[in-house]
């Protein structure tokens, strides 16, 4: 008996779902945290807390994109960000635990960088 050969239309949903279930994890590991701005500003704060004009500085970002990509990271759990209001008010971020479990990764994307950039 004749068998018919592999046909990506014959793929259940949950097939295609199964085999690429890893990819889906990498590429929704990406999407989380994956904006340019989002990266350099998770790893600049690997150093450890920082006021928002340190982190314009170190980073070179605009007021307005480094506002917008702290508020995302906050959002998103990565940061954690409070205020003093004495004079000088100063709002200050570090990594959340879920921001901090990112370091092992950026470690990983700098030694690949180092061999293969």
């Amino acid at each position: 008996m004749a068998t018919q050969p592999h046909s990506a239309d014959s793929d259940t949903e949950s097939d295609v779902e199964q085999r690429n279930a890893d990819v889906c994890n990498v590429v929704g590991a990406v999407e989380e945290m994956g904006a340019k701005w989002k990266l350099i500003v998770l790893n600049d704060l690997r150093d450890g807390e920082k006021r928002f004009n340190e982190l314009k500085r170190s980073t070179g970002a605009s007021s307005y994109t480094l506002s917008r990509v702290l508020d995302d990271l906050e959002a998103e759990g990565f940061v954690d960000n409070h205020k003093e209001f004495e004079s000088p008010v100063a709002s200050y971020y570090a990594l959340t635990e879920k921001g901090d479990a990112l370091c092992p990764v950026f470690d990983a994307l700098d030694d690949w960088g180092e061999d293969w950039l």
